[in-house]
């Protein structure tokens, strides 16, 4: 009876003990978690981002020590998307405004909106030609440069003159805005129209442009498709949509997207 009862506390103990429990889910994948970004990253970013840009690629390169985002190429959108789809190695694309992406659509991933911008008077530091509104920019009297109308800041100015009913008497038709802010600074013009963006960084006085809020720029962002770089591309793509890159954006006074 004795033998009995001890075989069936060994079959017991047998059945107790069971199969070995499961690996903890967390710590049994935790070994295959994706390696840490690292590599160059190349950035086509639209003029009037320049500042705003930099600061985000400082601060992106401090979350991904790995990552070297390599000088800014900044410049009008257009010439930015001409020197894109003439073969440029580039891994990511800031336009301000969503015709230039357009033109390199097959080149990129989905774009991206992350921010908004309008456009403003610039004046010489005094406005030492009394410029009182958009209206003075019409006047054939005053000196005035502006963006060349296929540029970004180009195209939104012309929209604001004719949603005004004015015809504009520009000296001067730059490429990009940064020249426009560049000649007004030095009181080579009397006026420009710059993005206010750029009016608040440069060394300038600035004139409300009446209508200004009706002509809005919006701003898209994308990874090239075959980047070099491409999960570098497609994480800094994240940083400036996500909630970092719009509290720098807000910042240097861009609006929401």
């Amino acid at each position: 009876m004795s033998a009995a009862l001890l075989l069936a506390a060994l079959s017991f103990a047998g059945c107790a003990t069971g199969p070995a429990a499961p690996a903890d889910p967390v710590s049994s994948t935790s070994s295959g978690t994706a390696g840490a970004l690292s590599g160059e990253l190349t950035v086509f970013a639209a003029a009037s981002l320049k500042n705003a840009f930099e600061q985000i690629s400082t601060e992106f390169e401090a979350d991904h020590p790995g990552v070297d985002v390599r000088p800014l190429v900044t410049d009008g959108s257009q010439v930015l998307a001409t020197q894109l789809a003439e073969g440029a190695a580039v891994d990511v694309f800031a336009s301000a405004d969503e015709a230039n992406m357009d033109r390199v659509r097959d080149l990129v991933a989905e774009p991206r909106p992350f921010a908004t911008n309008t456009m403003i008077i610039a004046v010489p530091t005094g406005n030492p030609a009394g410029i009182a509104g958009l209206e003075d920019l019409a006047d054939p009297g005053r000196i005035v440069v502006l963006c060349a109308v296929e540029v970004p800041c180009g195209a939104a100015s012309a929209a604001l003159f004719e949603n005004a009913g004015l015809t504009p008497a520009p000296d001067s038709l730059e490429q990009n805005v940064s020249a426009v802010l560049t000649k007004v600074a030095a009181g080579e013009a009397d006026a420009g129209l710059v993005y206010r963006t750029d009016a608040a960084a440069g060394e300038v006085d600035i004139v409300e442009a009446e209508g200004a809020a009706d002509v809005v720029s919006r701003y898209p962002i994308a990874a090239v498709r075959g980047a070099a770089n491409s999960e570098a591309a497609a994480a800094l793509v994240d940083f400036v949509t996500g909630v970092e890159g719009q509290r720098i954006l807000k910042s240097f006074g861009f609006g929401a997207p």
